[in-house]
């Protein structure tokens, strides 16, 4: 297909239809909304269906209807949004269904603002409902991603029978950017656990609700097994220029573009570091950051939020080497030179 300039929350919807997903139920809500307005134009067109539901919490439970029944279909919002779905995406992880969700994040808490911030870390990764489950987590840093990450989502969310979610900021929901869009897939996977109008599926059952604590235990620990399965095999992450780094940074979507220009500029001045960008938030990349203990005099993690992400980094690097902090909220975005000055000072505090 030829590449093509668009917003990055249309090349969601487009990498969602080709991989395969014909049904998207929603509410709008800004900065995601051109999510559900391209969803409503390009769903009819290949047979899917487009439905606007009541609510945040209607839209996501019809997500759990319509995953029951094997179909690949996906949801997005924005951080308020993705709260009011959080109890039915702890159904979704407990019964087993694929589906993937989209939080373009906005600034919080309570009603916040439309501008973008990173704060929902802890909401998509940390499981944001009830119970113990995981989300399958990919954060996306170009509209290119924004396509070829929701491709990967449902992939994962199928191989998985697991929830996926993607997490960026409102920022790359809004770029315009090129695109080149693969081919659509061709043949999506079988799904026997399924329910279906067929003779075939007539004794699948599709439910959360497991009243013995001796089954409820046993599902947990299965769910739990499957959890450690994807830290172990589906873990995605990026390097920049760290071949000869002393110092390493870490951020994700908006902010490590940002990032990598400020590194540029740090490189002009002889300071040598690196960025290390997680694609996967959860799984988190702890074995490959960890890498860096001992390897880096200091690290500096950047996020648009007072500081979520910073947590899993001091876990991976159990805090050797040190692990120095930066962060702006409410939609404030630095720039390459603010973030230049901040590794200055790094180098300073950590010779």
């Amino acid at each position: 297909m030829a590449k093509q300039l668009v917003k990055g929350n249309e090349a969601i919807v487009r990498g969602a239809i080709l991989a395969g997903c014909r049904a998207y139920y929603g509410y709008p809500i800004t900065p995601a909304s051109e999510i559900a307005e391209t969803a409503a134009l390009l769903m009819p067109l290949v047979g899917g269906t487009f439905l606007q539901a009541e609510a945040e919490i209607g839209a996501i439970n019809m997500v759990y209807g319509a995953a029951s029944t094997g179909q690949r279909v996906m949801t997005a919002s924005s951080s308020p949004g993705i709260s009011l779905k959080q109890e039915g995406i702890s159904y979704c992880a407990g019964a087993e269904l694929p589906c993937v969700v989209v939080n373009i994040n906005r600034g919080g808490p309570g009603l916040g603002n439309i501008a973008p911030e990173q704060s929902d870390y802890f909401q998509m990764t940390k499981g944001g409902g009830h119970g113990s489950y995981r989300l399958i987590v990919l954060a996306p840093n170009s509209a290119q991603e924004m396509c070829d990450l929701t491709m990967k989502a449902f992939e994962l969310a199928d191989k998985y029978r697991n929830p996926a979610g993607i997490l960026t900021d409102g920022y790359i929901g809004q770029m315009m950017e090129p695109v080149d869009f693969p081919e659509p897939l061709e043949r999506l996977p079988e799904k026997a656990w399924a329910v279906k109008a067929t003779a075939e599926t007539t004794n699948n059952l599709i439910s959360s609700i497991l009243i013995s604590a001796e089954e409820l235990e046993k599902h947990v620990l299965k769910l739990k097994a499957k959890y450690d399965e994807i830290e172990r095999t589906e873990v995605l992450f990026e390097e920049y220029r760290t071949e000869d780094a002393e110092y390493l940074a870490v951020a994700f979507g908006i902010l490590s573009r940002v990032m990598m220009t400020a590194i540029d500029l740090a490189r002009e001045e002889g300071i040598k570091i690196g960025l290390f960008r997680p694609i996967t938030l959860w799984p988190f990349p702890k074995k490959p950051l960890g890498a860096w203990t001992g390897r880096a005099r200091a690290i500096l993690v950047a996020e648009l939020s007072t500081g979520q992400m910073i947590e899993d980094v001091k876990l991976a690097v159990a805090c050797k080497p040190p692990v120095d902090f930066y962060g702006r909220s409410g939609g404030m975005v630095p720039t390459p030179q603010e973030l230049l000055q901040v590794i200055r000072k790094l180098r300073e505090d950590h010779p």
